[in-house]
């Protein structure tokens, strides 16, 4: 192999890695939800595409192909909003604890994921998370489509919120 061709293949795999070093903790990306209830505060490390916000653009990002992947910083008492997606997500804790909420036909179902515990939330299946802890937790995040479509939320002033912060930067961008 010569030495152009070797230098061609190393830059075609660095193309394909997303180091911690260069991830920002993304705390205004679900700072709509906030507004709602300030225990929705919690920050995003994106590595592969956008995740279920709206941030598919990310240069920083390895572009998503079929998937996302992305990591949760959960403050102790803070959490989701119950929401649903089109699509698989998966939950995969790498510190402290996170518990998982399934609403279905008026019944709720609560599982609490240690480290290395997953959770796969089934297309459809309303669902939220929280830091019952009294530590920081952090957990991966994996949606099953490279542009997920928005969550969709069960409160609607969840909803609304994000409406409003679309034509808020909409307007900017004009």
């Amino acid at each position: 192999m010569s030495q152009a061709e070797a230098s061609a293949k190393a830059e075609a795999i660095d193309r394909f890695i997303a180091r911690r070093e260069t991830r920002q903790e993304d705390w205004d990306v679900f700072s709509f939800q906030e507004k709602a209830d300030p225990k929705y505060r919690r920050a995003q490390l994106r590595y592969v595409g956008g995740g279920g916000t709206e941030k598919h653009d990310d240069p920083n990002t390895i572009p998503a192909g079929h998937f996302t992947l992305s990591i949760m910083v959960l403050p102790p008492g803070h959490g989701g909003p119950m929401h649903y997606h089109e699509t698989e997500e998966v939950f995969f804790v790498l510190d402290g604890e996170v518990t998982c909420v399934w609403e279905q036909n008026g019944q709720t179902y609560e599982r609490v994921l240690k480290q290395y515990d997953a959770i796969l939330n089934p297309p459809g299946m309303p669902h939220y998370f929280r830091n019952d802890g009294d530590r920081e937790a952090r957990f991966n995040i994996m949606v099953g489509a490279a542009r997920p479509q928005p969550p969709v939320y069960t409160e609607p002033k969840i909803d609304a919120l994000r409406a409003e912060r679309r034509r808020a930067e909409a307007a900017q961008q004009r």
